[in-house]
């Protein structure tokens, strides 16, 4: 199932959620730069779904990447993709499993929304949600009916290892 969220009513700024992250627990939150696509690719290979690393990768297609990172002590704790694979979508995105429930996740989605919103979107689309009440009670998402399975139709299957 695919969401919709309503840019022009987004419930908190982008300062508000990045900087109250990085008081309480010192991650920061940014654009990914382009000579850290190595290390953002293995980070998201080594935590999260093959497909996801092709995504992200599909962010620096745009200058600044369209991408953001959360980073601890100069490292990657989490990610989120906009615009990667099709235009106006939010995701993918994740947080590594040690640094769940600190607020990256909220944090890296509310930013991401504002910068979907400073492209001239009204709409933000969030694709194959697997966790709707997160993302309607964080921005305001609504189901799409008849969303399912969304743009990502007629994918090719990874071969088994």
């Amino acid at each position: 199932m695919d969401m919709l969220v309503p840019l022009y009513r987004l419930p908190m700024a982008r300062e508000e959620a990045v900087g109250g992250l990085e008081l309480a627990h010192g991650i920061k939150v940014r654009h990914v730069y382009a000579f850290e696509l190595s290390l953002l690719r293995d980070f998201v290979e080594r935590h999260f779904r093959g497909g996801w690393a092709d995504e992200v990768e599909m962010g620096f297609r745009h200058m600044p990447p369209s991408v953001l990172i959360a980073i601890k002590e100069g490292k990657i704790v989490g990610f989120a993709g906009y615009d990667c694979t099709f235009n106006g979508f939010f995701g993918p995105t994740g947080v590594e499993e040690a640094y769940r429930k600190k607020g990256i996740g909220k944090a890296l989605l509310i930013a991401s929304m504002w910068e979907l919103k400073a492209l001239g979107y009204a709409y933000a689309v969030v694709g194959s949600v697997s966790t709707s009440e997160f993302y309607a009670k964080s921005i305001g998402a609504t189901p799409i009916e008849g969303s399912t399975p969304g743009a990502y139709l007629d994918m090719l299957k990874r071969p088994a290892v």
